[in-house]
């Protein structure tokens, strides 16, 4: 009898060693956007690239929470998973991170920023897939 490869977590390898390769570099990702936003001042933030505009338009606190949480929601993708320890965080922090996400795209959409819009939808689809495959039937926390 045959059977597939499969990890601590009973995925198949290949998909578990995907979905982690993909979490690792959101996680990246995010730790650098939300690190930028909490440590860089916002006059800073602004004059950095057109796509961060919208930081004048907005409150200093706003912009250090938002990094905080993008932070917060980019270990909660992998140190749960990582440790077994309470790994429900992992959908958690991915349904955080998506309406994270939402609210870029709006936000993008009425700045009239398709181009900054669509990176932000190239983040937020694969961020949905992990929420609802973690929350999901063949999820790793049942």
């Amino acid at each position: 009898m045959h059977t597939r490869p499969t990890t601590v977590v009973g995925q198949p390898a290949t998909l578990s060693i995907v979905a982690a390769s993909w979490r690792a570099s959101r996680s990246h990702a995010s730790c650098t956007a939300g690190g930028g936003k909490l440590f860089v001042s916002k006059k800073m933030l602004a004059e950095a690239s057109g796509a961060q505009g919208w930081v004048k338009d907005v409150n200093p606190a706003f912009v250090r929470a938002l990094g905080a949480l993008e932070i917060l929601g980019a270990i909660g993708l992998i140190l749960p998973a990582v440790t077994g320890i309470a790994p429900i965080l992992v959908p958690l922090a991915a349904t955080g991170l998506a309406t994270i996400m939402v609210g870029a795209v709006i936000l993008r959409i009425r700045r009239h920023e398709a181009k900054a819009m669509l990176l932000d939808l190239f983040y937020l689809v694969p961020i949905v897939f992990v929420a609802i495959g973690r929350f999901g039937p063949e999820s790793f926390i049942g």
